[in-house]
């Protein structure tokens, strides 16, 4: 379900719910930077349609895709696969995925897979879409 929410400034708003998993999508920088916000769950339920959002803006040439993560409250393995998937295609694009994350459990699970050295993770959207500050990993 895609409903139309106005737009203040210069960012374009779109807002799609799937399950409990709602995305906030946002255009910034002159339309450079696109800015996924997931509030929710993001598991087998609700991954399809995040890789397929995430998947279709690198293939459209999105440059600096900034996926903010901080209003998650699970991600599973699903959910990390469509993240790994749309960091690929970005690469293959020649842009760039960025995670937001804050301190707790979804950034526990990135370090424990190893994630958090493939993706460039920062606690802020400032700071990932001025590529300063990346999250080090701690295993």
């Amino acid at each position: 379900m895609t409903a139309q929410v106005p737009h203040t400034g210069v960012a374009n708003y779109r807002r799609m719910s799937h399950d409990e998993l709602s995305i906030d999508l946002k255009t910034e920088d002159a339309g450079e930077t696109l800015v996924f916000v997931l509030r929710g769950s993001l598991d087998i339920a609700t991954s399809p349609t995040v890789r397929a959002a995430l998947v279709d803006a690198a293939d459209k040439g999105n440059k600096d895709i900034i996926v903010d993560l901080t209003g998650l409250e699970f991600l599973d393995s699903t959910g990390l696969g469509a993240l790994i998937g749309a960091h690929r295609r970005a690469n293959e694009h020649g842009g760039s995925l960025r995670v937001v994350v804050r301190e707790g459990p979804i950034l526990r699970l990135l370090n424990i897979t190893g994630l958090i050295r493939i993706f460039s993770v920062y606690y802020s959207r400032e700071d990932a879409r001025a590529d300063h500050d990346r999250v080090a990993a701690t295993l």
